[in-house]
């Protein structure tokens, strides 16, 4: 039986991603990890989380962290089909075991579907934070994003970001970067500009069938870096100090001398588990497979399983599994290796573990350097962002002094300029 008293409280903050309903969602979408066969998944026949497990949770969570602020994110599956009745009892329970001078923030991952304007209303009233889920254009989105009945959701999730926007909530946009968006970068970038939350996240998909081979909804390599410069190219002439993409602050970040926030992009990780609906605690929410649980909150504390030795070697195993390529890497501060599922290629030399990705990655970060070095220095100096712009265009205007349709590309790519980056000529 846990103590009711409270627990040491950690020194390193940690993150808790608590999926209330587990897998369960009313979607289908066309590249859920959790629809694939060798993805990690929850094993257990619980569906919803009970009461009591919530206040375990809730209250241990608080216990561990150093505060004076908590940070919830709900996540899923889908966490609204738990119901409001669910999170009013977070809340209530949150308030039960807060410390004196603390505060709860909450955060809740959606596909939006189910926000009416009852639900709009709650999480304005209870100042949760939102991230929903949008792939861009209604073609993008539609492809891929299917209810039960096989339609495409992209309206609903359209209506639910203007509701939300209606009740005073700028929610967060997270898009995912499929073999599909990757052909058309800018118009997928664009509609969800469009909405002008402030917000955007891209996650790459990378998926594996059971024969070993990357799915064909899978982004390549050179398909996610030529995705993140076109995007990068108008964020950076459009939208600064307008828009922040989460690829771009982080690497402007880790470039101005601070450390990543994104764990793919850091040394190690294991720092954000995941507690299912039954209690049941895993290493990362792409390891929720038996080989990856290390306990239950109804028989250890969440901080001891935090820092059990279960949990360290697996943020320290992506560190320790690096190949050679990686550790010589000039962008290694800013890649951190990548996200351990996406590392499954096999280098040159024969070294296992070379992230799917790289490629991409390589090019991304080779074609921003120079240009984030120019913000950066025009940022520290104090300028505001649409100097930096305009500044940023008349040195684009330099660049393609004397470059023909058929000369090499300056972006360095290999490639001739109009098979290139022709059309981004200021």
């Amino acid at each position: 039986m846990i103590s009711d008293e409270p627990a040491t409280r950690t020194a390193y903050p940690f993150t808790v991603m608590a999926k209330p309903v587990g897998a369960s969602c009313n979607l289908r979408c066309g590249y859920c990890y959790y629809s694939n066969p060798l993805a990690a998944r929850s094993t257990g026949a619980q569906k919803a989380m009970t009461g009591r497990t919530l206040e375990l949770f809730i209250r241990q969570y608080i216990q561990a962290v150093p505060g004076p602020e908590v940070s919830f994110v709900w996540h899923g599956g889908e966490p609204t089909l738990a119901g409001l009745d669910f999170y009013r009892a977070a809340l209530t329970l949150q308030q039960k075991y807060l410390p004196a001078g603390w505060i709860c923030l909450n955060n809740i991952q959606t596909n939006g579907v189910l926000l009416d304007d009852e639900w709009c209303s709650f999480l304005a009233k209870a100042h949760f934070d939102v991230g929903l889920s949008i792939d861009g254009t209604s073609f993008v989105h539609d492809t891929y994003r299917k209810d039960a009945a096989v339609k495409g959701t992209y309206k609903p999730a359209a209506d639910a970001i203007r509701r939300l926007q209606k009740y005073g909530i700028q929610p967060d946009l997270l898009c995912t970067v499929t073999s599909t968006a990757a052909d058309d970068p800018l118009s997928t970038y664009r509609a969800l500009r469009d909405f002008r939350t402030g917000w955007i996240q891209f996650i790459p998909i990378v998926r594996i069938d059971e024969a070993g081979r990357v799915t064909s909804e899978s982004v390549t390599p050179a398909g996610y870096g030529d995705f993140l410069c076109s995007v990068f190219d108008e964020w950076l002439l459009n939208d600064l100090g307008i828009l922040e993409v989460q690829l771009f602050a982080e690497t402007s970040r880790v470039w101005s001398g601070g450390s990543a926030g994104l764990c793919w992009m850091a040394p190690a990780c294991g720092r954000a588990l995941i507690v299912e609906c039954d209690g049941s605690v895993y290493s990362c929410d792409h390891f929720v497979s038996p080989a990856y649980n290390i306990g239950n909150i109804a028989a250890t504390p969440l901080l001891e399983l935090s820092a059990s030795s279960e949990q360290k070697r697996f943020g320290e195993t992506k560190r320790n599994t690096l190949p050679a390529r990686c550790l010589e890497c000039e962008w290694i501060a800013a890649c951190g290796g990548g996200c351990p599922k996406n590392r499954f290629v096999r280098t040159e030399d024969g070294e296992n573990a070379l992230n799917y990705l790289c490629e991409g990655l390589n090019r991304f970060f080779s074609y921003s350097k120079p240009a984030f070095d120019f913000l950066i220095k025009h940022s520290k100096a104090g300028y505001p962002a649409a100097v930096v712009m305009a500044r940023l265009r008349e040195s684009l205007k330099d660049v393609w002094k004397g470059v023909g349709r058929n000369s090499p590309c300056p972006c360095g790519s290999g490639r001739k300029a109009k098979h290139c980056c022709w059309d981004k000529r200021i």
